[in-house]
This record gives structure tokens, sequence and C-alpha cells, in this order.
């Protein structure tokens, strides 16, 4: 093989892992504009209909400057949702705002199906939203959906209540809960209830565990930095 091949060959292998950094760099970025982009106008296409026509962001530079500059301008739907919502807080906090919406969720509760659909969206809203301290404690490894196959789970505490008194196990065995995530959506998974005898705890932060998750095991915790991922194999 000549050395100009050689040459040819080191400059592609050069420039496609160019490539590769920048689209790692320009990736993620990008796909976080679009998401933002893509949410804002979502809420403005929302919220806007119900705005008076004169006070559109469009229609207030065209009245200034001309029918030239006329584009498209997000964000006015996300302020005023952003300030509707503050205001239904603040009042939900008080003393009337909790009267009427004791009322309302009574008169909800008169309705089957409204109910059940409530109800729900509400257990969800309060989940994710809660500014309690509750959160999981650890990252560890359980063995799951069956023996000697292993996953990574979150430990969200002690089993209680009924579960652990159904569960066949001596009153003397600590049995935790545990979330099983999904990938590489976190967000959704699996919730088990897992002997603490049979859990290996891992020391990797709640973080990095979630990286792990999402990235399908291409990312790795780095035990010697955490804050860099683990450096690829060569």
């Amino acid at each position: 093989m000549t050395e100009d091949t050689h040459r040819r060959r080191g400059l592609l292998a050069g420039l496609r892992n160019s490539f590769l950094t920048g689209l790692i760099v320009v990736l993620p970025i990008g796909l976080t504009i679009y998401t933002i982009w893509t949410v804002v106008g979502w809420i403005d296409a929302w919220v806007l209909p119900a705005v008076p026509a004169a006070w559109h962001p469009n229609e207030i530079l065209r009245s200034l400057f001309g029918d030239d500059w006329s584009f498209n301008v997000r964000g006015l739907g996300v302020i005023l949702f952003l300030v509707f919502t503050t205001l239904v807080g603040w009042f939900a906090k008080g003393f009337f705002g909790r009267a009427l919406l004791h009322w309302a969720e009574g008169m909800v509760e008169r309705m089957p199906v409204v109910r059940s659909v409530y109800n729900g969206l509400k257990q969800i809203a309060q989940t994710v939203f809660s500014q309690s301290e509750q959160k999981f404690d650890r990252a560890c490894l359980i063995e799951y959906p069956r023996k000697d196959v292993w996953t990574v789970g979150f430990v969200a505490g002690p089993a209680r209540g009924e579960v652990k008194a159904r569960l066949p196990y001596p009153a003397e065995d600590e049995l935790l809960t545990v979330f099983v995530a999904t990938t590489p959506n976190p967000t959704s998974g699996y919730l088990v209830w897992v002997r603490a005898a049979d859990i290996i705890m891992l020391d990797m932060s709640l973080e990095d565990a979630a990286k792990l998750i999402i990235s399908a095991g291409l990312v790795s915790p780095n035990p010697k930095d955490p804050t860099q991922p683990l450096p690829a194999p060569v």
C-alpha cells in the first residue's frame, strides 16, 4: 500500500472523527432548541386564541412597523400561561380558593366517568410536581425479570402497609420498593418489591444511573472522575 493511500485513509479517518465529534456537540443543542421551540409553539397555539387579536405580537409589530415586519413571534402564550397558573395557585392557597376547590371537587365526585379521569390526573400531577423531600434513595442492581439477569433500579424506600403484610416473607426481612426504569425513556417502568438481601447497592449517583439507562449502556460512570464518562474502548 502506497504512502498516498495511507495519507488519504488518514485524512478520511480524521474527517470522520471530526464529523462525529461535531455531531455530539451539535445534536444535543439542536434537539434542545427544537424541543423548546416546539413546546413554546404548542402552548402559544393553545393560549393565544383566548387573547384579543390586537394584542398578538404579530399584530403589534405590523401596527408599529408595517406589514413587512410581520413574522412569527413565539413566547407570549408561555408568559400568559405562567402568569395565569401562578395566579390560580396563589388563589387556591387562600381560604376562598380552598373552599371553591373543595366545592368543585365535590361536584366532580358525583360524576362517575369524570371522577375517575380527574382523580387519576390529579394523582399524576401531585406526584410529578410535588415539592416534598421524598425522592429515590440510591441506585441498585436487582435480578429482573428473572434470576441471573440484572437490571438497574432506584430504591424508593421500605415496603409499607398492606404490600409488606401480604408478601410471603418473615417479618424480620427488610423489603424495599424499587423502581425499574425502561430504556431509553426512564419516565416509564415497573414497580417491584425486593428483599434487601437480594439487592446490590451501587455507589454511582442517581444521575449517573439515569444516564446509563437513557444511553442504553453506552455511557457508563467513571469511578475516577464521576463528572466524566468512561472513555470508549480502543
